[in-house]
C-alpha cells in the first residue's frame, strides 16, 4: 500500500443538541489539518462519509467541509455512503485518491442522530436493510439482529453468557476512552440479567447488547508513504479490502457473515500476514452478537465456537488478541458516518503510542479494523502499522 495517515481528529461521541452536522464537520476538519501540520490549501481532495438517511434535513453535505476554511473552495469534494460502513468507505475512497496522484486527502466522517425522534430513528436505520423483507421488522435494526441472534442460539445453543461478557468487556474498555459516549463499567452480572434498566429489546438481545444512538465526527489526513516520511508522525496502510454481499438476508446464510470472512482473507493475503500477527482489532460491534459472529468470520474460532474467544479471555485487553480496546461501538457510540473513520483514528493512536492513558496497549505493531454496513452486507477491512 502507498497511503499513510499523518493527522487526525475526533470529537467526543454522545448527544449534542447544540451541534449540527456542519459544526461537527468543520471542527474535525480544522483539527485534523492542525494535527498533520498542513493548511487547507495543501489538501488536494476531500471525502465526506455521511449516511444521513433522513437524520439531517441538510442533505448534499460534501460541500459542508468547505465551511471549515475558504482555501477549500474549488477543491474536489465527494460524499460517500455505504450504510454503517460509510466511514471506511470514505477512507478507502481517500486511499484511491492518493493512489491516483493526490498528495493530501482529507477524510471526514460525521453523523447527528440524537435530534431525531425515536420511532424515526428506527425507520431511518431500517433503510440499511432490504425493505421488501425487513421493512416492517419490530424494534428496527435491533429487530434484524435480534432475529440473527435467535437463529444463532437455535443452531449453536444459548450464548447469553458470551454476549453479556462481550458487552461487559467493551464497557470496561470504554471507561479509559475520553471520546466514548458511555464511560461506565457495568460488569458481567448487570449485562447478563434482565432488569428495568436492561430490558430485552429484540429476541435475546437486551439493551446492553445494542450500540448507542450517537452524534459525532472524526477526520483523517492521508498522504503517500514517501511524503509521510517527512511528517511528524505516520501510520501506513499495509492492506485494505472491501467485499460487498447480497442485501437480502434470504439469499445467504446470515449466521456466516461470509463477506466479513472474504474481506479479512483478502486483506491478510495482501499483507502477507496471519490473524495471529495482529496486535489488536477494532471490530463492528453494532450488537454483541455481531462481534461474536465476527470472531468466527475473521478466523479466530471455528464456526459456532465464537463464545470461546470471550469466555476464555482471548479478546480482553490483556488477551492474545484484544478486540475493541476503544470500547467499540457498544461503549464509544455509533454515529454512523463517523464510525469507520473513528476506528482508523483509534487504531492510529494505538500504533503511535498516543492512545489515552489506560487505553494504550503495549507496543502494538499491526492493527486490524473491520467495519460493516447492514447485516454483513458492506464489509471493509484495513490493516495498519506504524511507519518505520
Amino acid at each position: 500500500m502507498t497511503a499513510s495517515i499523518v493527522g487526525w481528529a475526533h470529537t467526543p461521541f454522545g448527544k449534542f443538541d447544540a451541534e449540527t452536522v456542519e459544526s461537527l464537520v468543520t471542527r474535525v476538519a480544522n483539527e485534523a489539518l492542525t494535527d498533520a501540520g498542513i493548511s487547507a490549501g495543501d489538501v488536494d481532495e476531500i471525502v465526506l462519509g455521511h449516511f444521513n438517511a433522513g437524520f439531517s434535513p441538510q442533505d448534499f453535505t460534501a460541500s459542508l467541509v468547505l465551511q471549515a476554511d475558504p482555501q477549500f473552495r474549488f477543491k474536489p469534494a465527494t460524499r460517500v455512503e455505504n450504510a454503517c460502513a460509510t466511514g471506511s468507505a470514505a477512507v478507502h475512497q481517500g486511499i484511491r485518491a492518493i493512489a491516483t496522484g493526490a498528495k493530501f486527502v482529507l477524510v471526514v466522517g460525521v453523523e447527528q442522530m440524537t435530534t431525531t425522534p425515536g420511532p424515526e430513528i428506527g425507520r431511518n436505520l431500517l433503510k440499511a436493510s432490504y425493505l421488501p423483507e425487513d421493512g416492517d421488522t419490530p424494534a428496527g435494526f435491533a429487530g434484524v439482529f435480534g432475529k440473527i441472534a435467535q437463529g444463532y442460539f437455535q443452531k449453536y445453543g444459548d450464548q447469553s453468557d458470551a454476549l453479556a461478557m462481550i458487552a461487559a468487556k467493551n464497557h470496561k474498555n470504554g471507561v479509559a476512552n475520553p471520546y466514548a459516549q458511555m464511560r461506565k463499567d457495568f460488569g458481567f452480572e448487570f449485562c447478563r440479567a434482565e432488569s428495568d434498566k436492561n430490558p430485552f429489546v429484540a429476541g435475546p438481545l437486551k439493551r446492553t447488547d445494542c450500540s448507542l444512538v450517537s452524534d459525532g465526527a472524526a477526520a483523517l489526513v492521508l498522504t503517500d508513504a514517501e511524503t509521510a516520511k517527512t511528517m511528524g508522525k505516520a501510520v501506513n496502510f499495509r492492506a485494505t479490502a472491501h467485499a460487498q454481499d447480497f442485501l437480502p438476508m434470504s439469499k445467504r446464510d446470515i449466521l456466516q457473515f461470509e463477506g466479513c470472512t472474504v474481506a479479512w482473507r483478502r486483506a491478510l493475503e495482501q499483507a502477507g500476514a496471519k490473524l495471529s500477527d495482529l496486535s489488536f482489532v477494532e471490530t463492528h460491534d453494532c450488537f454483541t452478537v455481531a462481534e461474536l459472529i465476527e470472531y468466527e468470520a475473521m478466523g479466530l474460532t471455528p464456526r459456532g465456537q465464537g463464545a470461546r474467544a470471550i469466555l476464555e479471555g482471548w479478546t480482553l485487553k490483556d488477551g492474545k488478541l484484544p478486540v475493541n480496546p476503544s470500547g467499540g461501538l457498544k461503549a464509544k457510540g455509533h454515529p454512523i458516518g463517523a464510525t469507520g473513520v473513528s476506528m482508523h483514528v483509534m487504531s492510529a493512536m494505538q500504533l503511535t503510542g498516543q492512545a489515552p492513558e489506560g487505553m494504550q496497549l503495549k507496543n502494538p505493531e499491526l492493527a486490524g479494523i473491520f467495519n460493516m454496513g447492514g447485516a454483513a452486507v458492506a464489509n471493509y477491512v484495513s490493516l495498519l502499522e506504524p511507519a518505520k
